[in-house]
């Protein structure tokens, strides 16, 4: 029996025998035990003939134009896909950064396509560029469908990569992964890093799964600190090889607010957010073990006990701060002048830190510490820790302390609040080095990631 030929059937055939596609089969037929069909390759008409048994062979050639110049398809660019669900309603840490990769990663790199997935409770489009496209993907992204089904819910058929934007790393992805992480609590300290009760060890284990998956098989990993590559180091050094670091600038948001506009906004925010108090420390971060405000309010009653016109503001995102540190400030008779506050407006937060006397930082762990260079970039100074990814951060602009001494955190705060020469000194240290953080330099590493995984080390296509 002739086999039916196929264009499919004639593609592969013809490709098998000899080395080339056949681009399009144009027309069918049976000569005695022979099949015939007749394709267009690479300009010229082939007739083929099957004598059996499934070998094509090409019989004849007829030139569709001599004179014809054989145009090889140009390849199409790769496709990048770029996990941007922690873009969403309600401002985060990651949600920074990967809002930073929206913004600059389509014209950084022109020759690559892009395709977002985003969240439902994110803007309704994240970029206009032509080289990107969106699509809107309903589960969680630190969630088990994004580790366990992926592929199965995102079509990645036209992607070249994928880039994890949160520390994990799916599983049977059918594409190179690059994994951006801020740090490894999860793996490091898990105790840290624990929510309440039962499910908080539940979502630990969950998410130290995730990150020992992408220190294992990511083909890249993107550190936001010196200090994050150093831990990821410490428990796996293959994976350190791997690692490049983009360290995080700072929003324009923060910045120093002057004249009689910015004295008004700060004024107001004084009113609304700290009581009216004189003088105030500022701290801002999550009611957590690691961010250590215990020691900030310990050190607090230590240093101004006596300093009525001084109070502490805490801005607690999450936790049950209040609940925990109001009994100490009791204790310690400065229950009146410390104030818990949350959901505070950006402007609001960028006012605070203008015109706060010092940030006090002492926090135990931080993959690279926002707080620290956003009180830089408005002009406050900062005490904040001689560990972890501060000193990195900070770069000389800060006073460092031991996170653990009450004695060493309150005696910083206490020479900022009454020298005025260091205060001065500490704001403008701490203006030149925000300015030294930028955000492009932070997409460029991507960039640079991405080329390095989909065209070799050299970062560049190849021949």
């Amino acid at each position: 029996m002739v086999p039916t030929l196929t264009r499919r059937a004639l593609g592969a055939r013809y490709a098998a025998t000899c080395g080339e596609l056949a681009a399009e089969a144009k027309s069918e037929c049976t000569l005695g035990a022979c099949a015939v069909a007749t394709a267009w390759v690479n300009g010229a008409r082939c007739a083929l003939v099957d004598p059996g048994g499934g070998l094509w062979l090409v019989v004849a050639v007829a030139m569709r134009n001599p004179f014809a110049r054989v145009r090889a398809r140009k390849p199409r660019p790769p496709t990048v896909c770029v996990d941007c669900r922690y873009v969403r309603e309600r401002p985060s840490g990651i949600g920074v950064w990967v809002q930073v990769l929206v913004d600059q990663l389509p014209s950084l790199a022109p020759d690559l396509r892009f395709l977002f997935m985003k969240h439902p409770k994110g803007p309704e489009r994240l970029s206009s560029a032509s080289n990107v496209r969106e699509c809107v993907v309903s589960q969680e992204a630190n969630g088990p469908a994004t580790m366990f089904w992926l592929p199965r819910i995102v079509d990645l058929d036209d992607v070249a990569l994928y880039h994890n934007t949160f520390g994990l790393m799916p599983y049977s992805m059918p594409v190179p992964t690059v994994v951006t992480i801020a740090d490894i609590m999860q793996i490091k300290h898990p105790s840290w890093a624990k929510g309440p009760e039962l499910w908080g060890w539940v979502e630990v284990a969950f998410k130290r799964h995730g990150l020992q998956r992408a220190l294992r098989h990511a083909a890249r990993i993107v550190a936001v600190s010196e200090a994050t590559r150093s831990e990821i180091a410490s428990v796996d050094p293959e994976a350190a090889q791997r690692t490049r670091v983009a360290l995080q600038g700072v929003s324009e948001d923060f910045h120093r607010m002057d004249g009689a506009e910015g004295k008004r906004l700060v004024e107001g925010a004084r009113k609304r957010w700290a009581h009216g108090a004189p003088r105030y420390v500022l701290t801002v971060g999550q009611f957590s073990a690691y961010k250590n405000h215990e020691t900030v309010v310990r050190a607090f009653g230590r240093a101004f006990a006596h300093d009525k016109d001084m109070h502490l503001v805490l801005v607690q995102r999450l936790g049950s701060g209040p609940r925990t540190l109001r009994p100490i400030a009791r204790a310690l008779g400065i229950d009146d002048r410390v104030h818990f506050i949350r959901d505070v407006p950006l402007v609001d937060l960028v006012a605070l830190y203008n015109g706060a006397v010092a940030l006090a930082h002492p926090s135990l762990y931080e993959g690279y510490g926002n707080p620290v260079i956003e009180a830089l970039a408005c002009g406050c100074p900062v005490v904040t820790s001689n560990r972890s990814s501060m000193p990195e951060v900070a770069a000389g602009a800060a006073l460092l302390v031991d996170p653990e001494s009450v004695e060493q955190v309150a005696d910083a705060l206490k020479r900022i609040a009454t020298d005025p020469a260091l205060a001065s000194s500490l704001v403008s240290k701490g203006l030149a080095r925000a300015a030294e953080l930028g955000w492009e330099s932070f997409a460029r590493v991507h960039v640079d990631v991405y080329r390095e995984v989909l065209f070799g080390a050299a970062g560049a296509p190849t021949a």
